[in-house]
C-alpha cells in the first residue's frame, strides 16, 4: 500500500513542561522544579512577547527548557521553530541529547543550505520537526531559515561575533585573498594617518606593541574618503568572502566605523543592524537563552533589540556554584620555561586534557610539543566537532583548541584537566578600541566575565563535576588573581581563586604535581583541605558591577541612534545621542560618555553637511571638545577638539598620549599581577645598562624606550644606528659609545656616524620619515677631535654615566605607575601617568628639550 497513514493531531497541554510528560522515549522521569517554574513562568507571562531572553545557569537544564519551549509552540500553534547554537559541535550535540535523553526528534542543519537533507528540509517547511542549526545559518545574506515563526538563541552571550559578522567586513593584511584589497585602502588612508601609524598598519614595524595596538579613523576624516572606500570595496571584493558583509553594509556605509590594526581592517556598525535581517526580524518572537543575562544592558546591545522581556533564573539558584574547580597559577612561582615543562607533567596525571589557546600559532606548537615529549594522541576541534566519543574514550589524550572558550563541554570522567593559556578580553577591534583606546571598560566588564566564567567551566559543568584549571599566559592569570575583580563573582568561585592563589605562591614544580596527585584522587585527603574553600565562601559575598542602572537605561536609545544613522536621519539620530548622553552620570562611565559626546558630535557634522543648519556645525564642535576632556588617550580627538575655538591645544598633547598609550601595553604584557615577569625584564634593563658588553647595552638601551612607552627598536646592519626611540613624530636616534672611556676623545669616524643618523632613519624607518629626529651620542667621553667636531653641530650629547641615573630613575618612576595600573584603558591612571612623566622629565618632549640644550660641540672639549 503506498499511501501513507495520517494521524489526527492531540491536545496540547496547556504548558511546555506537561508537554514532557508525554513524550515516551525520554530517558529522565520529568523536569526539574526550577525548569517547571520558569516554563510555566514563561507559558503565563511571555508567550506573545517578541523577545524573551531566559536565564539558565550552567547545569540546570538549559538545552532541555528551550527544546520544550520549541516544541510546545510547535505543536500548540503549528510554527515552524529554529533554535541556533554557535557552532556545529553544539548543534550535533543538541541533536544528539534531544534525541537520547528527552525522546524529542529534531533535525540538525550544519554546511551549506545545497547539501541539507531533502527530507529535513521538508520537515521543516512543514512545521514538523524543529530546525537546530548554526547562528551563521540564520546570519547570512540568503539563508534557508528566513520563514521562522520562532527563533531561540542557545549560548547567545556567546553570539555576539556570529550575529556581527554579518555587517562587519574584516580585512586581513596577512590573508592572500585580502591583501590587494588591503593595499589599496592603506593607499587611501595614508594621507591621513600619522607616519607611524600607517607603517603600523602596513606591517612595515614590528614590535611587541603592535599586536594590542588598534585605532579609528574619526568620523569627519572617514566621510571625506568614504566614497574612495566604497569604490575600493567594490573593485576587489568581488571575488573574494567579503563581498557578502560588503553587500548588506555597502548603502549603510556612512553609518559604520573604520578601525585597524597591524594585522586588519575593520568596517563595522556600533550595533549590527538587526532589525534590516528579516529572517531575524520577521519572527513572531526571539527566545534568549543564557547562563547570565546581565544587567547593563549588554544583551540589546549584542543583538540589536530592545526592550527585551527578561525570564530570570529561580530563586535560590544563584547560592551554589557548579562543580568544584582546583586553580593553579604556574606562573606565580614559575618561568615561563618552567611552567610549559610543568604542563607536560601534569598531563601525565590526567587521562585526557583540554587545553584552550588564543591563537592558531600557539596551537601548531603545544601539538608538536605533547606529542614528540608525550606521545599522546592528540586532538584539534575539527576532530571533535561531529562528536567527542574518540577523545573521551581515549587514554593519554589531549585535545588542544584555539580560539574558542566556550560550547565545548567535558562534564564527569569526560575530563578533569583544563588548561587555558591566556583568554583575550576582546574579540574583535571594536571591542579592543572601545576598551583599550576609549577607556569604555565598563560597557565590557559582564561580557568579559561571562567569557571567563564559559572558559573555566569547560569541565565543570553539573554539581558533581571536579575539575583543575591551570591558568597562564597573558591577561587571564592576571584578571583572575586581581582581588579588585574578584567581588564581582559568584562567592564559590572566590573562594576557589582565593585557595588557588594561596597555594600557587612559592610553590616548586614538584608541589604542584602532588598536589593535583590528591585534587584528582577526589579521596579523603582532598575533602578535608576542600573544606577551606567551603569556609572562605561563607565569608564572601557577590557584588554588581557598577553603573548598570544607567547602562540598562541607555541601551534603547543606543540601538534608536543606529536605526537613524542607517537611515541618514542625522537629526534624529543626535537626538538619541543627546538620550544616551543624559542617561550616563556616574564617573566609571567617563570614557563611554566621551565615545558617546564623539558619536554626537558626527551625527551633527553629517547632519550639516546633508543640508543642515550652520548650528549643527557648532554643536559638532562643542562634543567633540567634550569627548577630549573626557577621553584622555585619543590622539585624534585633539585636532577636533580644536574646532571648537576654545580649546588652545599644545602640539605636545599627542606626543604624550600615544607614549601612555603604548606604556600600558607594555605593561599588560609584562603583567600585571605577578612580579616575576616585570621583574625579569627591569633586572635585565638595569643589568645591561651596567655592562661592558656592548651588545648587552645596546639591547637594554632598546628594552628602557619600551619600557617607557617609545617605538623602540634597533637593526644590526652597516651604518645603521643604535637603538631609537619614536613617539607620534618626535625621534630620538642615538649612537651608543658605552665602551669608550672618560679619556676617550671622540674622533672623526664616530662624529660622521652620529650625524649621519637623522638620513638613515629617513631613507630605512618608515615611522620617522616625516618625524622631528634628533641624534644624540651617549658616551662617557669629555673630548673631541678637532676634525671631528663641525661634524656635531646637530648632535646632542648625553653623558653615559648621566644616562645610567636617568634611567634608573625612570624605571623607579615605571614601577610606581604600575602599582595603580589594571588594564589599558583606565582613564584616571592614564592622566596620573601623563603628568606623573612630564613632572618628571620622562616624557619624549620634555626628553628632547633637555637633550638640545647639550649640543655635544659645545660640551666636549676640544683637542688636537
Amino acid at each position: 500500500m503506498a499511501f501513507k497513514d495520517i494521524q489526527p493531531s492531540t491536545g496540547v497541554p496547556d504548558s511546555p513542561e506537561k508537554l514532557f510528560l508525554d513524550l515516551p522515549r525520554r530517558k529522565i522521569p520529568g523536569v526539574l522544579p526550577h525548569q517547571q517554574e520558569l516554563m510555566r513562568t514563561y507559558a503565563a507571562s511571555a508567550l506573545d512577547e517578541s523577545d524573551v531572553a531566559l536565564q539558565l545557569p550552567t547545569g540546570s537544564g538549559k538545552t532541555l527548557v528551550g527544546l520544550l519551549i520549541g516544541e510546545w509552540r510547535r505543536r500548540k500553534f503549528n510554527e515552524k521553530v529554529v533554535y541556533l547554537a554557535p557552532t556545529k559541535q553544539l548543534v550535533n550535540q543538541v541533536v544528539e541529547q534531544a534525541e537520547e535523553k528527552y525522546g524529542l526528534t529534531v533535525n540538525g542543519f550544519t554546511g551549506q543550505n545545497k547539501y541539507y537533507d531533502p527530507i529535513a528540509r521538508a520537515d521543516y517547511k512543514s512545521g514538523a520537526r524543529i530546525a537546530v542549526t548554526t547562528y551563521s545559518s540564520l546570519f547570512n545574506s540568503a539563508p534557508f531559515f528566513d520563514d521562522a515563526d520562532v527563533v531561540i538563541l542557545d549560548d547567545v552571550h556567546a553570539a555576539e561575533n556570529y550575529i556581527s559578522a554579518l555587517w562587519s567586513v574584516r580585512i586581513e593584511r596577512k590573508n592572500p585573498a585580502h591583501a590587494a584589497l588591503h593595499t589599496a585602502l592603506c593607499v587611501a588612508l595614508k594621507p591621513i594617518l600619522e607616519s607611524l601609524h600607517y607603517t603600523r598598519l602596513t606591517g612595515e614595524v614590528e614590535s611587541i606593541t603592535d599586536w594590542a595596538w588598534v585605532d579609528k579613523l574619526p568620523t569627519p576624516e572617514y566621510m571625506q574618503i568614504v566614497d574612495q572606500v566604497t569604490e575600493i570595496m567594490d573593485t576587489h571584493t568581488g571575488r573574494t568572502d567579503l563581498i557578502y558583509p560588503w553587500r548588506m553594509i555597502r548603502d549603510s556605509v556612512h553609518a559604520c566605523h573604520l578601525y585597524f590594526s597591524s594585522q586588519e581592517i575593520l568596517i563595522r556598525p556600533l550595533i549590527p543592524p538587526t532589525w534590516t535581517h528579516q529572517a531575524f526580524s520577521r519572527p513572531k518572537q526571539r527566545i534568549y537563552m543564557s547562563a547570565t543575562l546581565g544587567e547593563g544592558g549588554d544583551l540589546e546591545r549584542l543583538i540589536g533589540r530592545s526592550p527585551i522581556k527578561r525570564l530570570p533564573v529561580s530563586e535560590g539558584w544563584d547560592s551554589h556554584g557548579v562543580g568544584r574547580r582546583f586553580f593553579i597559577f604556574p606562573e606565580m612561582s614559575l618561568s615561563i620555561d618552567e611552567s610549559k615543562k610543568l604542563r607536560l607533567e601534569l598531563m601525565k596525571q590526567a587521562d585526557r586534557s583540554l587545553i584552550l589557546v588564543p591563537n592558531n600559532k600557539l596551537c601548531e606548537e603545544i601539538k608538536e610539543e605533547v606529542t614528540n615529549t608525550l606521545g599522546y594522541q592528540v586532538f584539534s576541534v575539527d576532530d571533535i566537532e561531529e562528536t567527542k566519543g574518540l577523545f573521551v574514550s581515549a587514554k593519554a589524550a589531549a585535545a588542544v583548541i584555539a580560539n574558542r572558550y566556550d560550547g565545548i563541554d567535558f562534564p564527569g570522567e569526560e575530563c578533569r584537566l583544563l588548561f587555558i593559556e591566556g583568554l583575550p578580553k576582546a574579540t574583535n577591534l571594536q571591542e579592543r578600541f572601545l576598551m583599550s583606546r576609549m577607556g569604555a571598560n565598563a560597557l565590557f566588564n559582564e561580557r568579559i566575565q561571562t567569557r571567563v566564567l564559559q572558559a573555566i567551566g569547560r569541565c565543570t559543568r553539573s554539581l558533581e563535576d571536579y575539575s583543575a584549571v591551570v591558568v597562564s599566559g597573558e591577561e587571564l592569570p592576571d584578571y583572575l588573581a586581581d582581588i579588585r575583580r574578584r567581588k564581582y563573582f559568584h562567592p564559590e568561585l572566590q573562594a576557589e581563586l582565593e585557595f588557588g592563589v594561596e597555594q600557587s605562591k612559592g610553590m616548586n614544580a614538584q608541589g604542584i604535581v602532588e598536589n593535583l596527585k590528591i585534587f584528582l584522587q577526589n579521596g579523603e585527603d582532598w575533602e578535608k583541605i576542600s573544606q577551606q574553600i567551603v569556609t572562605l565562601r561563607k565569608s564572601m559575598t557577590k557584588q554588581p558591577f557598577p553603573s548598570m542602572a544607567e547602562l540598562q537605561a541607555a541601551v534603547g536609545s543606543e540601538i534608536d541612534y543606529q536605526k537613524r544613522m542607517w537611515q541618514k536621519d542625522y537629526e534624529a539620530a543626535l537626538a538619541s545621542a543627546d538620550s544616551v548622553l543624559s542617561a550616563l552620570k556616574t564617573s566609571d562611565l567617563r570614557g563611554y560618555r566621551a565615545l558617546w559626546h564623539y558619536l554626537a558630535g558626527s551625527a551633527a557634522r553629517l547632519a550639516m553637511k546633508s543640508g543642515g543648519s550652520n548650528a549643527f556645525g557648532a554643536r559638532a564642535q562643542e562634543e567633540f571638545a567634550r569627548a577630549k576632556e573626557a577621553a584622555t588617550g585619543i590622539t585624534w580627538l585633539v585636532p577636533l577638539a580644536r574646532y571648537s575655538g576654545k580649546l588652545a591645544e599644545k602640539e605636545d598633547d599627542g606626543i604624550i598620549l600615544q607614549q601612555v598609550e603604548h606604556l600600558e601595553s607594555t605593561l599588560a604584557t609584562l603583567g600585571t599581577t605577578y612580579e616575576r615577569r616585570y621583574s625579569v625584564r627591569e633586572k635585565e634593563i638595569i643589568e645591561g645598562l651596567a655592562s661592558s658588553d656592548t651588545t648587552e647595552f645596546e639591547n637594554a638601551h632598546k628594552l628602557l624606550g619600551t619600557m617607557l612607552g617609545f617605538e623602540a627598536d634597533n637593526k644590526e646592519t652597516d651604518g645603521a644606528p643604535d637603538p631609537w626611540w619614536i613617539s607620534a613624530d618626535l625621534c630620538l636616534v642615538f649612537e651608543d659609545h658605552s665602551g669608550a672611556s672618560e679619556s676617550t676623545a671622540i674622533d672623526v669616524y664616530k662624529a660622521r656616524q652620529a650625524a649621519s643618523h637623522p638620513a638613515w632613519m629617513r631613507d630605512n624607518v618608515a615611522a620617522a620619515a616625516k618625524a622631528d629626529i634628533l641624534p644624540v651620542l651617549i658616551t662617557p667621553a669629555t673630548t673631541v677631535r678637532e676634525a671631528a667636531a663641525s661634524h656635531l653641530g646637530d648632535v646632542s650629547l648625553w653623558n653615559l654615566g648621566d644616562f645610567q641615573k636617568w634611567a634608573q630613575g625612570a624605571l623607579a618612576t615605571i614601577r610606581e605607575l604600575r602599582t595603580t595600573f589594571t588594564e589599558p584603558g583606565n582613564l584616571e591612571w592614564r592622566e596620573v601617568a601623563i603628568a606623573t612623566l612630564k613632572n618628571k622629565g620622562y616624557d619624549a618632549v620634555s626628553l628632547v628639550n633637555k637633550l638640545r640644550k647639550h649640543k655635544a660641540k659645545d660640551v666636549l672639549k676640544r683637542i688636537k
